[in-house]
Order: C-alpha cells, then sequence, then structure tokens
C-alpha cells in the first residue's frame, strides 16, 4: 500500500440519477461497508436512503423483488430504507422528484465541497498497513487511521434526502459483502479498519522507511564485534574469579569451613629458672622403675647419681622385689634396662639400683638442702600411678619435719625416720624416690612420703592422692646414705647409745627405765653413758632445736653424720641440764 490508500478497485460515488434512466447498477466490485453505518434519527420526517444497502441487495432474489416494486412506483415511503419501501399502492401517483440543484455530472464524480446533498457518501473502509519488517504499530495509532483520526463513524447528514426518482433501481439491503483478505479477516473488528476521508489533510503515515540494508550492516559488525569482545572480557574476569575461590576452597577446606585465630609457632625457648626450662633439663636424668617380685609389684621414680649407672631411689620401692625379684628402669626417652640392688637402708628409706650396659646416662646435679629457704620454688618430676615423666610445681612449705613411715611389719625394723623438707608439689603413689628440684634443676630432695586425709587410703581401698602435704629427704642426708651404700652396699646410722621410751605422752623426749632383755636404757660405754645421760632422764633440745617426742629425738640425731659433736639439753628431777657428746654409729638394716 502506498501513503495509506487501497490498491483495489475504487467504489464510484452515486450524484443524481440521469433523466430517463430507470436504473442503476452497482459497481463491479463493490467497497466493503462498515460494520455500524449510521442512521437517521426516527423522529425525523425524512429518512437518508441507505444507497450502499441499496447496492448490496441487488445481488439477492429477496432484493430483486423489492427492486421492481421500487421502480414500478418510482420513489420510496419517506421515514424507511429503500429496501423496505413497500408495493405501490394502485391508483396512487407516484411523488414527483424535486428539482435537482445542478446540473447531472456525467462522469459521476462528487462535486467539490461535499459528496452531494441525496445522501452521505458511503465510507470506504482500507486495512490499517503492515508496518516494514513486522514492526508493531506504535500504541499511540491505536484506534485512529493512519492520519490519527479516530475509527468511529461518521454520522449522517440532518439535511432530508429527496425520495428516488421515477425509475431508479435501488439495490437491496443486504448486499453480500466480498471475501474478505486473510489479514483483513485475522483482525475482524472495526479498529481494525480505518475511515478514509478523501478531502482531509494529509497525514503522516503509520509507517517510515528505514535507513537501506546496507547501511545496517557496518553498525551490526560493529555492534557484533563489541559483544564478541564483551564476552570474551567476562569470561576472563569470571574465570580469575573462580580460580581465586576454588584455589581458596582447596587450601581452607571449604567456604563454610571455621578457623579460629591461632598464635604461630614458637622457638620453644624457655628461661632456664622456669617450670619448663627445669622440666627441660632435669627429665633426661628421671627414669621409671618397674619392680615385680614372688609377691608384690610396684612402680616407683629414681633419678641418676653418675655415669656408671648408679640411680637412688627409695627402700620402699625397690622392697618388692625382694632376693630374686626383677627391677626393669625405664629412661625418659623410652629406652630400658634391667637394673641390680647396690645396697638399700629401712631407716632412711634410701636404696641405690645399677644400670650396665648403658651409655650416655646425665646424671642429675645435687644441690645442698641446707640452702633451702621456706617458700622457696620447687619441681617435683615422677611416675605417678605410673604415669611416666610428670611434672609438678610447688614450693618449700616447711622444713625440718620429723616425720616416720613405713612400720608394716610390726617390729620397727622397716620403720624410718626422716627430718624431711615439707612441699605442697602434688605428690602420689609413684612418686616415691624422684627427685625435688629447685630453681637451678638441681637435687634438694627425695620425694618419699605424703600425708593422706584420714586413714590414708581412699574408698575403695587403694592408696590415696595428694592434698598437698608432701614430704622429701633432704639430699644432704640422700647424699650421704647414697654414697655408703654404692661404697660398702650399708648405711650407717648416728647414735647417742640410749633406748626410749617411745609411750611417753610429756613434752620432750624420756630415757628409758630398762632396754632391751632387761638391759639397761643406757649403753654402757656408749656416747651417752659418756655424757653422763641416767635412765629417767627427759631430753628437751638437741643442738640448738626443741624437742617434743621421741620419734623427734630419732629423726634430728640421724640428719647428722656418726662421730659429729652435738649438744643437748636434758631435765632430770626438775633441774635443767647441758651435755654435749659425740655420736656414735650403728649398721643399718
Amino acid at each position: 500500500m502506498e501513503d495509506g490508500k487501497s490498491t483495489g478497485p475504487k467504489a464510484k460515488w452515486w450524484s443524481r440519477p440521469t433523466p430517463g434512466r430507470t436504473s442503476r447498477t452497482a459497481p463491479e466490485e463493490p467497497s466493503p461497508v462498515a460494520d455500524a453505518a449510521p442512521t437517521a434519527d426516527p423522529a425525523d420526517a425524512a429518512l437518508v436512503t441507505d444507497v450502499t444497502d441499496a447496492t448490496r441487495a441487488a445481488q439477492t432474489t429477496e432484493a430483486t423483488d423489492t427492486t421492481d416494486t421500487t421502480a414500478e412506483n418510482g420513489m420510496a415511503e419517506p421515514g424507511t430504507r429503500t429496501a423496505d419501501v413497500p408495493a405501490q399502492v394502485p391508483g396512487v401517483p407516484a411523488a414527483r422528484p424535486a428539482t435537482p440543484l445542478h446540473q447531472p455530472d456525467e462522469y459521476s464524480t462528487p462535486p467539490y465541497g461535499g459528496p452531494g446533498p441525496w445522501a452521505p457518501a458511503p465510507p470506504v473502509q482500507r486495512p490499517v498497513p503492515t508496518p516494514a519488517h513486522g514492526t508493531p504499530v506504535p500504541p499511540q495509532y491505536a484506534g485512529t487511521n493512519g492520519a490519527g483520526i479516530p475509527t468511529s463513524p461518521i454520522p449522517a447528514p440532518s439535511a432530508p434526502v429527496p425520495p428516488a426518482p421515477a425509475g431508479f433501481t435501488p439495490p437491496p439491503p443486504h448486499a453480500p459483502q466480498q471475501p474478505q483478505p486473510q489479514s483483513q479477516q485475522s483482525h475482524g473488528s472495526s479498529t481494525q479498519w480505518l475511515q478514509y476521508d478523501p478531502w482531509g489533510a494529509p497525514r503522516q503515515p503509520l509507517t517510515h522507511p528505514g535507513p537501506p540494508l546496507g547501511a545496517d550492516t557496518g553498525r551490526k559488525k560493529n555492534r557484533r564485534g563489541s559483544l564478541l569482545a564483551g564476552a570474551v572480557l567476562l569470561a576472563l574476569v569470571a574465570g580469575g574469579i573462580g580460580g581465586g575461590i576454588g584455589s581458596y576452597i582447596e587450601r581452607n577446606g571449604g567456604l563454610t569451613r571455621v578457623e579460629l585465630p591461632q598464635a604461630g609457632r614458637s622457638a620453644g625457648g624457655r628461661a632456664p629458672d622456669s617450670v619448663a626450662g627445669i622440666a627441660a633439663s632435669a627429665l633426661p636424668s628421671v627414669v621409671t622403675l618397674h619392680v615385680s617380685g614372688s609377691a608384690e609389684s610396684g612402680t616407683g621414680t629414681g633419678f641418676v647419681l653418675d655415669g656408671s649407672g648408679h640411680i637412688l631411689t627409695n627402700n620402699h620401692v625397690v622392697a618388692p622385689a625382694g632376693q630374686a625379684g626383677e627391677i626393669t628402669v625405664t629412661f625418659s626417652g623410652g629406652e630400658t634396662a634391667r637394673a641390680e640392688v647396690v645396697g638399700k637402708d629401712s631407716g632412711y628409706d634410701l636404696a641405690v639400683v645399677k644400670v650396665t650396659g648403658v651409655s650416655g646416662l646425665k646424671p642429675l646435679p645435687l644441690g645442698n638442702s641446707d640452702n633451702v629457704q621456706v617458700g622457696d620454688p620447687v619441681v617435683a618430676i615422677g611416675a605417678p600411678f605410673d604415669l611416666s615423666n610428670t611434672v609438678t610445681s610447688g614450693i618449700i612449705s616447711a622444713k625440718d619435719r620429723p616425720i616416720t613411715a613405713g612400720g608394716e611389719k610390726g617390729d620397727g625394723s622397716d620403720i624410718s625416720y626422716v627430718d624431711a623438707l615439707q612441699t605442697d608439689a602434688p605428690i602420689n603413689p609413684g612418686n616415691s624416690g624422684g627427685p625435688l628440684v629447685d630453681t637451678d634443676a638441681h637435687v634438694i630432695g627425695i620425694n618419699s612420703a605424703i600425708r593422706a586425709a584420714d586413714s590414708g587410703a581412699s574408698e575403695e581401698g587403694g592408696q590415696a592422692g595428694s592434698i598437698g602435704l608432701g614430704f622429701a629427704i633432704p639430699i644432704n642426708q640422700g647424699k650421704r646414705v647414697a654414697e655408703e651404700l654404692i661404697n660398702t652396699g650399708r648405711a650407717t646410722h648416728p647414735v647417742i647409745g640410749v633406748t626410749l621410751d617411745m609411750k611417753y605422752a610429756g613434752d620432750g623426749a624420756r630415757v628409758g627405765e630398762k632396754g632391751a632383755a632387761g638391759k639397761s636404757a643406757v649403753t654402757p660405754g656408749g656416747p651417752g653413758a659418756k655424757a653422763g645421760i641416767r635412765p629417767g632422764d627427759v631430753i628437751t633440745e638437741v643442738g640448738g632445736r626443741r624437742v617434743h617426742s621421741g620419734e623427734e629425738l630419732i629423726v634430728k640425731i640421724r640428719a647428722h653424720r656418726p662421730g659429729d659433736r652435738l649438744d643437748l639439753k636434758l631435765t632430770r628431777g626438775g633441774k635443767d641440764l647441758s651435755i654435749s657428746l659425740t655420736l656414735g654409729s650403728a649398721s643399718g638394716t
């Protein structure tokens, strides 16, 4: 289509019938008629003759009958359509037509300024132009023709139309329409067929011709190249991000895995006087002993005295082995070796064993227990309940604590008397024989006993644990006894040559009236007899320290070596006396 006009056969516009003509025929190809052609108001005296309907009716049988009747009468009934005019009543003359206002147009063209005074111009309709390349019609053109004019039907003029002249044959009222093209049938509504105004001002067509096809080629190529470059860039960025995420997931084990902050690894160095530094220095010299005999077995601790393989421990640790038992020594690194008893003494609760065929032993340095002060920090090392290489720490709680241990045999031969160092470092069964070291990692005591709550046994019948009351044999006493055991296999005890009344309940140590087997309580020729001690005397001080019981006197004496000079104070018959004596020697058991 061009300029919004129909390209099919054009309908002719009808003027007043020419005189002498009896009928008019419709054009060969009548144009389609609007779906809703307007009619005159019923109140009007003259009705508009629907010429278009008359044209349609010319093709039907019913319309033929009507045409004949109209042709005979020569005019139509006022107020009715031409197709509905009834047959002329016989005897009634037909009305004469009015004189036309101008001469008929032999070319059948409408006069300028209007379609004619007799009838409105039949509306010519055309489909909405199809935009080029399938472009949809803009919304602003919906319901309008190509010029933007609404598609509502044009009302008929209100001027009366004269009756049809004689000899004019009106077409039937409903002439069949030609088949519509498929594109028009698909729309099927008046909004898709717009009214055409031949005298209207020219309007902008619905569509505009686009640029030539060749003009878009370069633009499309440029757009395609930009899209390709953008896709490549997006793929590179996505690949980089994906690679980073994948690397993070592989390194950290997933996006949802929780990792808590943590300090890095340190060099591991510690100050030599710290607990860790002391433990690192002393542990290689500490061993665990597993003892088994015919009747019982046990576990204890010991420490290396020299490079020859001598190890110091408690007597009650090795006692279960007896004469034919077995002792196994396990070093801190896990190496094991068989050991043999060199010597032991129940009075001091000390023993020395020796391993052979072992090299690289590291002796643990010995300190001086006389230099220890209450409150000094100490570290205890052992194998409590067979947990080897266990380290605990504490302080020196007290000095010169007279304690006795053992006595399970009942005759007193296994009782040990210790002038002990008290510590609150946790000590438990299995710690026995282990070292108690100072801040220089030097041995100042041998862990030997604990004070348990109540009876000293747990409710299950086993040994009770530590309650913060641990006792260690001072290393000065341990050193002397260890040297004697290594050199002679036996230890000597310092004595004053008297028998004490262990049942005395008063303050001090009372000399008995009689000794063993009915002998005198003061050994004739002994150190006490030479110093003038008599039976019944109460010894109250030893070396300037107060004595409150017989056990305490024994502990104080055994803290010295045989041959040491010792000052004593005693009470006899209510009088205080001071004496001095030289300690004698007795073989231990």
